[in-house]
């Protein structure tokens, strides 16, 4: 059996972030990847229409079809979208609040929050999505009392970059359902107490992290979800020799992150260790 320093298992956008900052640092590492190539379900699970969110799977003829989508942060519109503009008759369910922003407002936000308050940068942001989108709270969706910037420093939580599933709700044509009671077969009831058929329901509800079932002796750093137990910043190093990188749920800002600290950690550690 061969002896390695730093094993990093899986070739996705955490791995390979973090196999470059280590070799940034002239830092030997071995990576394994069960699947036969990199970044496996961006290329093998993906379509083509891409924005780096939303998974494959799902696309059949659903033209004519009564469909509802569960979820409605990036994945859950843009299915919602895609499904509309190809002929089902799509709902979606908007129960929490959201910001839906447009890409030109979301790099506006990035180059001024190094410059000037994230409470300052938020306000303009609102105010320009406000002018863009007008009133959405007519249409089923409410704004976090939070701002955008701050939400997503503070909670990690991302907007919703619009790819035109706002005009189609504004439209009529994706229509907004509240919260589900209860699922019976084909049948959807709705907490105002509507009941409606659905040929299909897609979940867009996010993912559960999987590591647990592989990791063992990673309680002290892992909860029984698969996710840190630590607090965002100091969530990705473990006890043992564990690190996590991407798992903070920051998007690939976060994963660079995550790879820098845990690539400087690892170096400090091992440079200690020969001294």
């Amino acid at each position: 059996m061969e002896n390695v320093v730093v094993l990093i298992i899986g070739v996705g956008p955490a791995g390979l972030a973090t196999a470059a900052c280590l070799s940034q640092l002239s830092f030997p590492y071995v990576i394994v990847e069960r699947e036969s190539c990199s970044v496996s379900l961006w290329r093998n699970h993906a379509y083509d229409r891409l924005k780096l969110h939303l998974a494959k799977e799902f696309w059949k003829n659903y033209s004519r079809m009564n469909v509802l989508v569960v979820g409605s942060g990036n994945s859950g519109m843009e299915i919602a979208y895609d499904l509309a503009a190809h002929g089902a008759y799509t709902s979606i369910i908007i129960r929490s609040p959201i910001h839906v922003m447009t890409k030109e407002l979301i790099r506006l936000g990035m180059t001024l929050a190094p410059r000037l308050p994230l409470n300052l940068v938020d306000n303009l942001l609102v105010m320009e999505a406000n002018l863009i989108f007008g009133d959405l709270l007519m249409h089923g969706i409410r704004r976090p009392k939070m701002g955008p910037m701050i939400l997503k420093s503070e909670t990690g939580r991302s907007v919703v970059i619009d790819v035109g599933t706002v005009g189609l709700i504004k439209k009529g044509i994706i229509k907004v359902q509240g919260s589900i009671s209860k699922i019976m077969g084909d049948i959807v009831e709705f907490q105002c107490s509507n009941k409606i058929s659905f040929d299909a329901i897609l979940f867009a509800i996010g993912y559960k992290s999987t590591t647990n079932i592989w990791l063992k002796n990673g309680e002290n750093m892992l909860n029984g979800n698969g996710l840190p137990i630590k607090e965002y910043l100091n969530h990705w190093k473990g006890g043992n020799g564990l690190y996590c990188a991407g798992l903070g749920r920051r998007g690939l800002a976060g994963i660079v992150a995550d790879a820098k600290n845990s690539a400087n950690d690892i170096k400090s550690v091992i440079d200690a260790m020969s001294s």
